[in-house]
Order: C-alpha cells, then structure tokens, then sequence
C-alpha cells in the first residue's frame, strides 16, 4: 500500500494496484479503476517513485527464501482470521 497525503491534510492509504491514472492539473488527482478521485500532495513525480519502489518491493521479496523472511503474526485464536494493524502516532482510527 502506499501512503499518500490529501491535499486537505489527511495521510491515507492507496492500493496502487487500482490506479488507473494520474495527472497533474497542476494538482496531483489520482483516478482508480472504479471512478472514485483523490487529490494529492505528491507530485506526479512522486508518486511515480513511489509506485516504483512498491513494485520493486514486492518482487524483492519474493526472492527471499521462506525460511528466512520475517515472522508472521499468528492467526488469531477466535477464528475470525482478523489482524491488528498499528497506526502511526497521531493518526486517528
């Protein structure tokens, strides 16, 4: 996921997998595949990297072998399948 900032303040979270576009107008806006719009802080520059390096992440760590890559949390004991995710400090939930 990246971590984007809305031109009004807020971070947020994208999955880039669901841009279809972006373009600068001279505001960043940032299309996904179901219509929906974002403003962005980022420069279209920016977000390029960004995608970029989560791509490059991603393959990255796919060349890791299993036995070496990070624990995972373990499955929770209630059944729903359901994770914790910390927030930053400071952002709201």
């Amino acid at each position: 996921m990246l971590q984007l900032t809305r031109l009004s303040g807020p971070v947020f979270a994208l999955n880039p997998d669901l841009i279809e576009r972006a373009e600068a107008t001279p505001d960043t806006v940032v299309t996904l595949v179901n219509g929906s719009k974002y403003v962005i802080r980022e420069s279209l520059d920016e977000l390029t990297t960004l995608i970029l390096n989560y791509r490059a992440d991603i393959i990255a760590a796919a060349q890791v072998p299993p036995e070496t890559r990070r624990p995972q949390p373990p499955k929770s004991s209630n059944g729903s399948g359901g994770t914790v995710v910390a927030f930053r400090t400071g952002e709201q939930q």
